[in-house]
């Protein structure tokens, strides 16, 4: 890899340890589940970890970010707030208190002369975009999506998938003892796998009584089921929706970061695993065996450098991956996408170029990828796209609508009609406006702040 200098950075990270929860086999819906103090501490861990690497002026990646405190225009964080409950939210948070700690130095000087710290010795509240799957499908693009469940039944009905099961019928008949009635089926092996992980963190009864092996025979099975479900031959392939779903913050972000005229130095996404196998594939990083094809582990971090090169004219991204714990520090791997004559690191305009066409840009363009027609608004953005005074404009629209804005889009336009409708009444002396008189306070209506939207902090 050419010598160059760090521009910025798109990190994107698992989240922590969490309590056990289940998903479904093929929709991959989830149960709630809440993170763990160890999971907490994880993140807290990885985010102080980055800050060293990226945020010390001492440090050779070091780009430029302000160290003492907070830059809103320098950072943005996103999170996922589907599936999983708050885990990747708290996971968020806690990596943020890493990678932003508190400092006497966020501070106020009052006009009587006195000064004010932040809370907690000077806490930093960064703020956080939550992601909510029913709004925007970046960040769990995965679910409700009705080709991809298609595909994962097909998957599971293949001659592939009925070998691996005839192959490992031994392992997985002498599991029923230790899955507290779970079914025991290869359908269903990463709510096996994830159960039997749960318990020999959290349980020590259970661990003890695990046989030797037997976790890590699990998770190979459930390294080669996730990553079969959430991966593409293709590109583009519906596989890989996890990924395409969220590659337009991602290809937002480089783009910003390379330009001049714009402040931003980082962007961190906190997701669950599914987009990271999806990115595996894609980036071709999983090539040659540089990474296996398998589950990263808590607090799993992968690091989109953008950097100048040397050895080119345009910047270059370049791919650092974590795996949680087991590794000490960022380690590169070299990207092989398509076109690629040699591995390695990627010129800004390449990535771009091979990502963008396969990227999934708005609500409408993942509804009609997933064949939803209902659920996040599907069927609002359907209507509009078929009707022929909204095709147009929703075709060229490319940002996402939820069905929340869809409601007050419908709202707007039902009142605007009302107000016409009023004003010719008027016009032909049907209807008459007057003063109303003043009532006293206890005859005023109650106010609300209705349609007003406050950012999440961490």
């Amino acid at each position: 890899m050419s010598s160059s200098n760090l521009l910025g950075v798109v990190l994107i990270a698992r989240h922590g340890d969490r309590q056990g929860f289940y998903q479904d086999p093929e929709a991959y819906t989830a149960s709630a589940t809440s993170i763990t103090p160890l999971g907490e501490v994880q993140e807290n861990q990885l985010g102080a970890y980055v800050r060293s690497v990226y945020l010390n002026e001492t440090s050779p990646s070091y780009f430029g970010m302000n160290t003492t405190l907070f830059n809103q225009a320098q950072f943005w964080a996103r999170a996922d707030a589907g599936g999983e409950g708050g885990v990747i939210f708290d996971s968020s948070i806690a990596l943020l208190q890493g990678l932003f700690p508190p400092t006497t130095a966020n501070s106020i000087l009052l006009a009587n002369g006195s000064t004010v710290t932040s809370p907690f010795q000077g806490y930093q509240y960064i703020p956080i975009e939550s992601v909510e799957p029913n709004e925007d499908v970046s960040l769990e693009g995965f679910t409700s999506c009705n080709t991809l469940t298609t595909r994962t039944t097909a998957f599971y009905n293949s001659t592939a998938f009925k070998e691996k099961a005839q192959e490992n019928a031994d392992f997985l008949n002498s599991l029923p003892p230790f899955l507290d009635g779970r079914a025991v089926t290869l359908d269903n092996m990463w709510n096996i796998y994830d159960y039997m992980n749960v318990q020999s963190i959290h349980n020590a009864t259970f661990a003890n009584r695990l046989p030797t092996g037997y976790l890590a025979k699990a998770r190979d099975l459930a390294n080669w089921h996730e990553y079969n479900v959430f991966t593409d031959p293709a590109l583009g392939g519906i596989g890989n929706i996890a990924g395409t779903a969220m590659l337009p913050s991602i290809l937002t972000a480089m783009q910003r970061i390379v330009n001049a005229s714009d402040p931003l130095k980082m962007h961190y996404s906190a997701i669950s695993y599914k987009p990271l196998l999806s990115l595996f594939n894609m980036t071709g990083v999983v090539a040659d065996d540089q990474l296996p094809p398998a589950l990263v582990n808590y607090a799993a971090a992968v690091a989109l450098e953008i950097r100048s090169s040397s050895d080119s004219s345009e910047p270059v991204v370049r791919f650092q991956f974590k795996n949680g714990t087991d590794d000490a520090a960022f380690k590169p791997y070299e990207m092989q996408l398509p076109g690629m004559s040699t591995p390695g690191d990627v010129p800004l305009s390449t990535f771009l170029s091979v990502m963008e066409p396969v990227a999934v840009n708005t609500t409408l363009q993942w509804c009609n990828v997933c064949a939803q027609t209902s659920a996040r608004g599907c069927a609002a953005l359907l209507g509009a796209a078929n009707s022929s005074t909204s095709t147009a404009a929703v075709a060229t629209h490319h940002d996402r609508i939820s069905p929340v804005g869809a409601g007050f889009l419908g709202a707007g336009l039902t009142f605007a009609v009302y107000s016409m409708l009023l004003g010719v009444l008027a016009l032909m002396g049907l209807l008459a406006f007057g003063r109303r008189k003043h009532h006293s306070g206890s005859e005023r209506g109650l106010n609300s702040e209705n349609n007003s939207i406050s950012r999440v902090k961490a």
